[in-house]
């Protein structure tokens, strides 16, 4: 008697590299726009999530507190890729539509940092109230940034990964 299974699902071996290329895609792109509209400096801002108005540079945030708002600023993103790339397991379609599995992941984590992370952070100044205008740009910008390099890197990796079980087959 024969248990071997006719086609067998690929690996989930593709999840890694998707999250990791996804993570520094995302990360790097969203810190290019952010540096290109805020200046180097936007990493002290980001490190004022944890530290409060201790990592502003006048207060004595040296390097170190830059330092902390890079790593915090991947972390992030890393942390949004996992997360999107977990949740093919329960909505497989995101792995195959990166149009719209992008457009969702963009949303999402833009409600996510300005509804969530933010109002519960230290950041030393307010958040909110949000214009028609500023809620436009920040779902576009991180939805093209962020929703869309993480999504194709994940329909990249399990492409390539179907393809190789294919192959094999």
């Amino acid at each position: 008697m024969n248990h071997s299974v006719p086609n067998p699902l690929p690996s989930r071996s593709f999840l890694l590299p998707a999250v990791l290329a996804g993570g520094l895609l995302a990360g790097t792109l969203d810190a290019a726009s952010a540096i290109h509209n805020f200046g180097w400096g936007m990493f002290y801002g980001i490190a004022s999530g944890l530290l409060g108005s201790r990592a502003n540079p006048a207060a004595g945030g040296g390097p170190a507190i830059w330092t902390l708002g890079v790593v915090l600023h991947f972390l992030i993103a890393f942390g949004s890729a996992a997360a999107y790339c977990a949740s093919t397991r329960w909505l497989g379609c995101l792995r195959e539509r990166f149009l719209v599995g992008g457009i969702m992941c963009g949303i999402a984590v833009f409600l996510t940092m300005n509804l969530v992370v933010l109002p519960l952070s230290a950041v030393p100044f307010p958040v909110g109230p949000f214009t028609v205008q500023g809620l436009r740009l920040g779902l576009l910008y991180t939805t093209l940034l962020v929703g869309w390099p993480i999504s194709l890197s994940l329909w990249f990796f399990a492409r390539r990964s179907r393809l190789a079980a294919n192959a094999a087959a």
